[in-house]
């Protein structure tokens, strides 16, 4: 069983910058795949990021080129780097593992249902 704990979270003004991080707790997630979903108010779940065991990574669009996902398998904490956000990037946003399954397809490794282990979430809230 792994249990996942979002952290960094919080309330900022359009434009500034955001840090969230995911532990692990009860068993090393090195060999699976890791995820960052966000889900807003009234809308459904959407993958935003993921990152396999090894290193490799995949993108939303409308987040490419704002956000960073990355991990450290020494000290197993996922990161989500989150630049120049916007009002519409409010939502309360969970971290995912799941088996890093090969040959998964770059959109697939962003569909919730290939994650078996979830955090509570951390909100995120961005004030224009």
């Amino acid at each position: 069983q792994v249990k996942l704990v979002e952290s960094g979270g919080g309330s900022v003004q359009s434009g500034k910058s955001l840090t969230l991080s995911c532990v692990a707790e009860g068993h090393p997630t090195s060999d699976y795949r890791l995820g960052w979903f966000r889900q807003a108010a009234g809308k459904s779940r959407e993958g935003l990021a993921a990152v396999d065991s090894d290193g490799s990574t995949v993108y939303e669009d409308s987040v490419a080129r704002r956000f960073i996902i990355s991990r450290d398998k020494s000290k197993n904490p996922l990161y989500l780097k989150m630049n120049v956000l916007k009002p519409e990037d409010t939502a309360m946003y969970y971290c995912a593992a799941g088996p890093d399954t090969p040959f998964l397809s770059r959109s697939s490794k962003l569909v919730d249902g290939f994650y078996i282990y979830w955090g509570q979430g951390t909100q995120v809230t961005v004030s224009s």
